[in-house]
């Protein structure tokens, strides 16, 4: 929880680098995940929609499919950490 705390801090500064529109997770928008994960291990997802259990589905999809940790969920933002190779 501290790990968890600290990249949440370290998120604080960071703009979205990927947007999930209202076609929700597609396979484009996970590769781009995939890919900004890989370059920069903790990245902010900016999702539009204002459902907010939608979102939390997401955020779990996300974190399974691309064997990342989930650190934050707040509004409309969401902070994904992967640790890189």
């Amino acid at each position: 929880s501290k790990q968890i705390s600290y990249l949440r801090g370290l998120a604080h500064s960071l703009n979205p680098v990927v947007m999930i529109g209202n076609n929700g997770l597609t396979e484009s928008v996970l590769k781009e995940i995939d890919v900004n994960l890989n370059a920069h291990e903790l990245i902010k997802i900016k999702v539009m929609g204002d459902d907010r259990e939608l979102r939390t589905q997401m955020l779990n999809e996300i974190c399974e499919k691309s064997n990342a940790i989930a650190v934050h969920h707040i509004g409309k933002q969401l902070v994904v950490y992967r640790q890189s190779n």
